[in-house]
């Protein structure tokens, strides 16, 4: 009982804070406080202490005769202190705040007092240039003033704002101090039981240590014991250690058989790993190819749909036109029938919008039904099971619904919405869930139904017929429904009908509840039958089920009058009303008590909705309270004025006891809510009924006629404006706040009439809270007139001058029976300004007076009225008034007038022209101002013959405060001193002077012409203009200071950065000479303009790919989406997921940061040239002309230069857009550079031209030097607009030296010159062999070898070359000479080859070159790769290579040159036996089997020896035997006969040996004569010589020796 005391009192604790504002913190929202409060906050671990606690045995009683402490209070001692110290924590937030507000209250203060400083500064200031008469400082220290006001204006608002949250703050802090006073008894109570439980812990903490120190010194003891048993029986020592030693071996097996199982295990794992990562990585390479796929179908579908949408729209564009044609052809409006089509459409459109919302509205009913019925479901599984009642007839699901979707299909009818939700609701039930759906799905119709759209039952229920049971059937109804039928006990006296019990109160009422809270009510149920009867609770309506907990105990029989008592608990946890009934039974009948809940709700009324002031005169003020009272217990704000609530449909809350008609009218008018508005007066809002049936009307208005309810509406929105304008009844300081439960404010309501006439006013109380209506409220007065009054009380003067006489009429009207005396007032400060005539008079009755007013402003207006007169402004306002005699109350009237000066001001008192030449103009810019607020006429009148004035010949109209730059022109006729002066006459004949001033000079030198006007020139092309500079030597100028005649240098100074050109720019001239001056006009693109251009193209580019890229995005969303139509998105889905990989974003650039002559760059320029309006400039050059020449003794020095000599040009330009542009990217500023090129090499490179005019050109060119490189390959011809023509042009130096060149591409608008530059340069090529013979040496036929060539560039460009064999070049024609030399003349001589030798027989060449033709890069290297490819055995194959470059030189000429055999061994040398040149055909095919191993081949040796002065020199001849690949039988040549060799005197060395592969060796044959030899005797011998390799193969060498005198 202790503990629930305890929690009791916890709970009153909770109770008690809820009601206040303040929330505690949880432990998650201290954490992100300040280090100091946490370092405040308690130890959170106090659960822990608590389980400590709770473990021990002392924690659970008190020594002495204290109370045992228990678990639940130490644990609300926590939380209390938790509390407390969330209470202390908000208290500090909150001064904080305080102190931060009053922080910014001064910081407002001081900076509101600096501002009121500055505005006393520019007040005096302003009053100090006023009275010096400067008004464009008076004009800028007033705009000064307003922004100073302004800020002074704003910052006070701020600080008044600012002061009023300090106050709210200051009030919180207060109530919560107050709220937290409220808890200083608790705080007490927890600080002392802080203190007993820290006095209880530390009891504890002595009593543990006490409980240690026993548990080791008991622990102590049996370790002492033990190791003395131990001592006591010893181990031998050798037994320990082997026991050891076992236990460590079986370890270490136990442990090797787990590392080991471990391992496999890891392994196994990191497969397992690895598998998964491959299959990983295999699903995401086959989904980014998918999604490849995905992305390029939906390409080629917005492609399509693209393409399909722009056909669609040019189709509607066409109809459209041919729609207005045909009904302009009828005479009929076209744009009136266009708009209403499209009106119509719209209308269709959003007809259809609606049903799609119905239905989806549709679909989230039967959603929340299923959701709510699984709910219940869960709840009915642990309820027990309720018995059916007798008679009850269970639907099905399917039939139940059947009857829901009956009932949405009544208001929203659709056959195919209906199949869809019968085909959801079967999904989604199940089989366990179906016992239940019936009662749920039951329950929601009912609640949902309306009265009037509810179906016919499907049975007759016992209320609808009288059902008798039969008599062996009453037993078993009664014990089957006990609940529903029970026999009435009949009494002695009279049966009362009606229920037996009546309750009291009869309806249990909670009235504004709150969420949260618990409210308890009891309910006394009395007994008022006329016999005993008892009473029993059954149940409690379903919906109250969840909120509401009956406590009834049956009271057993109870005497007629006696009563009992239910106690009932409500705890709302939802903010809606709830309506039910509790059932009981008596021993008579069932008898039910109604049961309400209703939430805080606003009960808003006025005392009165209608107020009527009366009539009173013009000019009273009467005030009128009205009290606006909540009787409900919501607070709510309100706000009062004229501005008519315009209901909106969705908000009209439809009462259960409407009509149909009226609910199935409802969506109609949500339909044509945008169509029409809804026209309500004041008692439509405060009828909900009525708004019903006009939105009835309008809704049937809108669907017959849209327009009429267009023009209805606008009607109705006049005439409410028109009621809302009028300013004589206005609303008190009240106009809006804050209105408490159950408070009452007064709003007050002023009536001021100022004209005569009734006035009507209907004001409104608007109210935050949706669920209260406006309250509307009629205001009704009248003004009543004087008898005497002015017809035009307000004489407005318009705009006056000063010094200028203006009249105007003053008439007063009477409606008076008698005459009465006038006396017209004027004030003393308008006595000299303003006079009235007459000043006294009489007014008939029933007629009217006329008085004249005239007003003549003198210059002394500010100084004598400034009450009345606005210095800053120029408004003059002065309020008059006329005496009526027998009228106490004077008529008013006002005169206003604007008067301002009419003075033209100059800036400028005095126009200095300066030294002028007689043959120039000199002009001088004036700005002249209109000081008036009317526009005034001007003119320079008396001009002298040498000025002009412009624009306009001086004549003109100054508007109000305009500023006009007038331009003098001087031009002196004379050389001398001009003074004048030039007057300029306003329209009011006013005249102002302006005085002038120059001096006439009369230079040295003379220009043929002062002034150029070049004709149109286009961008790109260029206008030239001859002048001359002659020197004047005849005229004597008049100054006194006039230099010694001579020579004169001269220099003209062009604008930096502008398309003139004059030449020459400087020069010398002598006394009676001249000088031809060429001046050239190139209108030409800034650069800082192209880059301008460069940037908006990229941003342009940029927005594009965006919208692109977005365009792409949406219709890959839409088409994700149909899909899934009327399904859920995956909560997954982002919109990221649809994002086009393939939009790359272009990068912007800055403009400085644009490369000039870049791709960006060419491409800005040809959109401007595309783009390039006409535009006029005009340059004035001056010429600078010296006094003579520099002194003899430094002639570096500068001359004197004098502004007399100073001569001026002026240059007229026109640009136009150029019909001719160059689109090449090759082209940069007009120039084709083809660099460098090899001398001797030929470069074609292109470039196109467009035509951008509206008509053709004939081009032509200019003629390009005949002798130069540059060449034009083709011929131009006409281009007509938008075409393009291509100009081809070679370049081919011939010498070392850098080439220049204009072409000028021409037509008859303009000359395009285009700028030729290359630069020839000798080429520097090297080969890696000189030249000479090249030797392949052996092959072996149909093998080939290859030898490569290394040609090395060491020029800066890139050289071309050709590979030319003498075989295949057919312009290399063969001479009969070196054919007959070869057949006939001594073709024995081995040293007479042919050029080109034997071939293959297949026809192809035996040598190949690779690459044949090229072009070696600058500082490069090339391989050159010859190639010796036999097809058949031979000895004399031969040819020539020349490798040339393209200039025509020889780089190297190589004689190439091979041999074939048929085997890996070959002899080489010997005598030749037949001619070089072999047939092309092949041999017999007798002989293509070749020799065989014991046929000879014949080789003849001839040996000279050389006889001299007695002296015989032995003949010595070589052979080599060489081999090609080793073989396995061994290479190797053996002599045979060598005895016979010796005896005629032949030696061989060496007669055997062996010959490695790929190697030669040298055979030396010598002959030695023997003693007696004949000199013309021939020793001759045949000698076979065998080589050994793969075949053995035997030569016959036959030795052929001889002396001869001379030996070569």
């Amino acid at each position: 009982m202790e503990d629930s005391d305890n929690l009791c009192e916890w709970d009153v604790f909770s109770d008690t804070c809820e009601p206040t504002s303040y929330q505690f913190s949880s432990d998650e929202d201290i954490d992100g406080e300040t280090e100091e409060e946490k370092e405040e906050l308690p130890d959170l671990e106090w659960l822990e202490e608590l389980y400590e606690e709770n473990s021990d045995d002392d924690l659970a009683g008190e020594p002495d005769e204290e109370k045992p402490r228990t678990f639940a209070a130490t644990a609300r001692m926590f939380k209390l202190r938790r509390n407390l110290y969330q209470l202390d924590n908000f208290q500090r937030q909150k001064e904080r705040s305080l102190l931060k507000a009053r922080e910014d209250l001064n910081l407002l203060r001081q900076s509101i007092e600096t501002l009121l400083e500055q505005r006393d500064v520019l007040e005096q200031e302003i009053k100090h240039q006023e009275a010096a008469e400067n008004s464009v400082a008076v004009i800028r220290l007033r705009a000064q003033h307003k922004n100073v006001c302004y800020e002074l204006q704003r910052e006070e608002e701020i600080e008044a704002h600012t002061n009023n949250e300090l106050r709210q703050q200051e009030l919180a802090l207060s109530e919560f101090e107050l709220e937290v006073g409220k808890f200083s008894v608790l705080r007490q109570e927890v600080q002392e039981e802080e203190r007993v439980y820290h006095v209880l812990k530390a009891q504890n903490a002595v009593k543990r240590l006490e409980q240690e120190k026993n548990n080791s010194h008991t622990l102590r003891r049996k370790i002492q014991q033990l190791k003395k048993k131990n001592v006591d029986v010893p181990e031998k020592p050798d037994t320990l250690v082997r026991k050891k030693s076992e236990d460590g071996g079986a370890n270490r097996e136990k442990g090797a058989k787990y590392l080991k199982e471990t391992i496999r295990r890891m392994q196994q794992q990191e497969a397992e790993r690895e598998q998964k990562k491959r299959e990983s990585m295999q699903k995401r390479i086959e989904a980014v190819k998918l999604l490849k796929s995905n992305i390029e179908a939906t390409q080629e579908n917005l492609r399509v749909r693209q393409s399909r949408a722009k056909a669609n729209t040019l189709k509607k564009e066409r109809q459209e036109k041919r729609l207005k044609e045909s009904m302009h052809a009828q005479g009929l409006n076209s744009t009136r029938h266009i708009y209403q089509q499209k009106r119509d459409e719209e209308v269709k459109r959003q007809q259809e919008e609606f049903k799609e919302r119905q239905k989806a509205r549709r679909v989230e009913i039967v959603d929340k039904l299923l959701e709510e019925q699984l709910v219940k479901n869960r709840k009915a599984r642990q309820a027990p099971q309720p018995k059916t009642k007798p008679g009850q007839k269970i639907l099905s699901p399917g039939r139940i619904k059947e009857r829901l979707l009956r009932y949405l299909d009544s208001v929203h009818p659709s056959g195919t919405e209906r199949d869809t939700t019968l085909r959801k609701l079967s999904a989604s039930g199940s089989s366990s869930d179906s016992e239940y759906q019936e009662d749920i799905i039951e329950k929601e119709m009912q609640h949902l139904s309306l009265p009037d759209s509810l179906e016919e039952p499907e049975f007759c229920g016992l209320w609808d017929q009288s059902y008798k049971l039969p008599l062996n059937e009453k037993k078993t109804a009664a014990v089957v429904c006990p609940k529903l039928r029970k026999t009435p006990k009949k009494g002695v006296g009279k049966q009362i009908k009606g229920p037996s019990f009546t309750s009291k109160p009869e309806v249990i009422l909670f009235k504004d509840f709150e969420v949260g809270e618990t409210y308890k009510k009891k309910v006394i149920l009395t007994n008022i039958s006329n016999i005993t009867n008892h009473c029993k609770f059954l149940e409690i309506s379903a919906q109250l089920q969840d909120f509401i907990i009956i406590n009834f105990q049956p009271p057993g029989p109870l005497s007629t009058g006696m009563s009992c008592e239910m106690h009932i608990t409500f705890h709302p946890s939802i903010n809606e009303d709830l309506e039910g009934e509790v059932a009981f039974a008596s021993a008579e009948s069932n008898f039910f008590v109604a049961v309400k809940c209703t939430i805080k709700r606003c009960d808003l009324e006025v005392d009165s909705q209608f107020i009527d002031f009366g009539s009173h005169v013009v000019g009273q003020t009467i005030l009128r309270t009205i009290t606006l009272t909540n009787k409900g217990a919501l607070a709510t704000r309100f706000s009062l004025d004229t501005t008519k609530p315009v209901p909106e449909i969705h908000q009209v809350q439809i009462p259960s006891h409407c009509s149909a008609d009226t609910q199935q009218d409802t969506p109609c008018a949500d339909q044509n809510q945008s169509a029409a508005s809804i026209p309500t007066s004041m008692d439509h809002v405060l009828d909900r009924s009525t708004v019903s049936r006009q939105c009835q009307r309008e809704s049937q208005i809108s669907t017959s006629d849209p327009r009429a309810a267009s023009v209805a509406s606008s009607i109705h929105s006049q005439i409410q404006d028109g009621l809302s304008d009028s300013c004589d009844i206005r609303i008190g300081n009240v106009r809006e706040g804050d209105i408490g439960p159950f408070e009452s404010v007064k709003l007050e309501i002023i009536f001021s009439p100022t004209v005569p006439g009734e006035v009507k006013l209907d004001l409104y109380i608007k109210f935050s809270d949706p669920t209260s209506y406006p309250i509307a409220i009629l205001v009704k007065g009248e003004g009543v007139g004087l008898p005497v009054w002015v017809v035009e009380p307000n004489i407005d003067m318009k705009i006056c001058m000063f010094d200028r006489l203006y009249q105007e009429e003053v008439t007063l009207q009477s409606s008076t029976s008698t005459a009465l005396k006038l006396t017209f007032d004027l004030w003393p400060e308008m006595r000299k300004h303003m006079e009235i005539i007459p000043r006294t008079g009489f007014l008939q009755a029933q007629s009217s007076f006329t008085a004249h007013l005239k007003f003549l402003p003198r210059n002394t207006l500010p100084e004598d009225a400034d009450k009345y007169f606005d210095s800053a402004t120029g408004v003059l306002e002065v309020p008059m008034a006329v005496q009526v005699a027998g009228q106490v109350q004077p008529v008013i009237y006002t005169v206003q007038a604007i008067v301002t000066s009419s003075d033209l001001n100059f800036d400028q008192s005095e126009v200095d022209f300066g030294y002028c030449s007689i043959y120039q103009s000199v002009k001088s810019s004036v700005r002249m101002t209109n000081m008036s607020l009317l526009p005034q006429e001007f003119g320079f009148v008396g001009l002298p013959e040498f000025v002009d004035v412009q624009p306009n010949d001086g004549f003109g109209t100054l508007l109000p405060q305009e500023t006009l730059e007038v331009d003098i022109i001087f031009s002196a006729n004379k050389a001398k001193e001009y003074r004048f002066s030039l007057n300029c006459k306003s329209g009011i004949n006013r005249v102002f002077p302006l005085a002038c001033r120059a001096m006439g000079v009369c230079p040295t030198l003379a220009l043929s012409h002062s002034l150029v006007q070049f004709g149109p020139t286009a961008v790109g092309d260029h206008s030239t203009a001859l002048l001359y500079l002659t020197y004047n030597q005849t005229v004597r100028n008049q100054s006194k200071q006039r230099p010694s005649a001579g020579a004169r240098l001269f220099s003209f100074t062009s604008p930096q950065d502008s398309s003139i050109r004059i030449t020459p720019a400087a020069g010398r001239l002598l006394p009676g000479k001249r000088c031809l001056v060429l001046v050239t006009f190139k209108p030409k693109l800034e650069d800082r303009d192209i880059k301008e251009e460069a940037q908006r193209l990229l941003l342009k580019a940029k927005k594009t790919n965006e919208e692109d890229s977005k365009k792409l995005l949406e219709e890959q969303a839409k088409r994700e989406a149909e899909p899934n139509k009327g399904k859920k998105l995956s909560k997954n889905t982002k919109l990221s997921d649809f994002s086009p990989k393939c939009a790359t974003p272009t990068e912007t650039t800055a403009p400085d940061n644009i490369e000039a002559g870049g791709q960006r760059f060419e491409e800005a320029r040809a959109s401007l040239l595309h783009s390039f309006t006409s535009r006029y400039n005009e340059y004035t050059i001056p010429c600078f002309v010296s006094d003579g020449d520099p002194p003899e003794e430094d002639r570096q020095a500068q001359p004197a230069w004098s502004p007399l000599n100073t001569l001026y040009l002026k240059l007229q330009c026109p640009a136009v857009q150029p019909p001719l542009v160059v689109v090449s990217s090759n082209i940069r500023n007009y120039a084709l550079d083809f660099q460098q090129v090899a001398v001797g090499e030929r470069v074609i490179k292109r470039f196109s031209v467009q035509n951008i005019s509206e008509e053709s050109l004939e081009l032509r060119s200019s003629l390009l030097d005949i002798y130069g490189p540059f060449l034009l390959l083709n011929a131009l011809r006409a281009i007509g607009p938008g075409e393009k023509h291509t100009l081809a042009l070679a370049f081919c130096p011939t010498l070392e030296k850098k080439y220049c060149e204009t072409l000028e591409v021409r037509c008859h608008k303009m000359t395009l010159a285009v700028t030729l530059r290359g630069e020839g340069v000798v080429p520097a090529i090297t080969s890696s062999h000189s030249g000479g013979l090249l030797d392949f040496g052996y092959v072996l036929e149909k093998e080939s070898t290859s030898h490569v060539l290394k040609l090395q560039n060491s020029s800066t460009v890139a050289v071309g070359f050709k590979a030319m064999l003498y075989s295949l070049t057919p312009s290399e024609t063969r001479g009969p000479d070196e054919r007959v030399a070869i057949l006939l003349g001594g073709y024995t001589d081995s040293k007479i080859q042919p050029v080109v030798g034997t071939q293959n027989y297949n026809g192809l060449s035996v040598f190949s070159v690779l690459p044949v033709e090229g072009s070696i890069a600058a500082k490069q290297s090339q391989d050159v790769i010859v190639t010796f490819h036999p097809d058949h055995p031979s000895v004399n194959y031969s040819d020539q290579l020349t490798i040339e470059l393209v200039n025509k030189s020889k780089l190297c000429v190589l004689d190439l040159k091979g041999a074939a055999s048929s085997h890996n061994m070959y002899l080489q040398g010997g005598d030749q036996l037949a001619v070089p040149i072999e047939s092309l055909l092949p041999p017999p095919i007798t002989s293509q089997q070749g020799p065989s191993e014991d046929t000879d081949i014949p080789v003849l040796v001839t040996l000279r020896a050389s006889y001299s002065m007695g002296t015989i020199r032995p003949a010595v001849r070589e052979l080599q035997v060489g081999c090609i690949r080793p073989s396995k039988k061994g290479t190797e040549f053996t002599w045979d006969n060598l005895a016979s060799m010796q005896l005629k005197g032949f030696n061989v060395d060496p007669n055997k040996a062996s010959v490695e592969a790929g190697t030669k060796r040298a055979i030396k044959l010598t002959w030695t004569p023997l003693s007696g030899h004949k000199p013309n005797e021939v020793v001759q011998m045949c000698v076979p010589l065998t080589i050994k390799g793969e075949e053995t193969r035997v030569y016959q060498v036959t030795l052929m020796a001889l002396v001869c005198t001379h030996v070569n």
